[in-house]
């Protein structure tokens, strides 16, 4: 793992979700989306949110690296099974904190939770970030069958591109 290239695209991240939120006038986030049935700014709390489940999704890994094989891919097959309740969470949560947080507090909170990435990438080793675990491949596109730290390091800024080709601003 490039581990400067991680840095850099998480920088990257950081700057253009700021740069979007100053950027943006109030009719363009009440905007529709390309793509989704999210307001602009209903997609960039979602984008966000990419970035600060990432706390969860480490620690999870983690314990699931610890345990049999079989512990983790019938946790993977479970939430599969559970798609649906968690799309359905996923577009109430995002439409609320989209709608709900203000613009202020979204750029605060993606500045801290970005340094805080940082932070514990740099704790990371080799063989902490070679540890993974099986994942729900139906919940998000870059979800692969296994996935490393590595890979969950590098998620929140894939899944971050991939939306903001859906933004509507000019």
């Amino acid at each position: 793992m490039d581990r400067q290239a991680v840095h850099d695209d998480l920088e990257r991240t950081r700057t253009a979700f700021c740069a979007l939120l100053d950027s943006a006038a109030r009719d363009e986030l009440r905007r529709r989306t390309n793509g989704t049935r999210w307001t602009n700014r209903q997609l960039l709390f979602h984008m966000l949110l990419g970035f600060l489940i990432m706390r969860a999704l480490l620690a999870l890994a983690r314990i699931m690296a610890r345990l049999p094989g079989w512990v983790g891919r019938g946790w993977a097959r479970l939430l599969d099974a559970g798609t649906k309740p968690f799309d359905a969470a996923n577009f109430v949560g995002s439409w609320l904190g989209g709608s709900l947080m203000p613009r202020r507090a979204m750029i605060v909170l993606c500045d801290r939770t970005i340094a805080a990435m940082h932070r514990r990438l740099e704790r990371e080793n080799d063989s902490s970030l070679a540890t993974g675990m099986p994942y729900p491949t139906r919940w998000d596109p870059y979800f692969q069958d296994f996935m490393t730290l590595a890979d969950l390091y590098r998620f929140p800024v894939q899944h971050f591109d991939f939306h903001r080709e859906q933004l509507s601003l000019s």
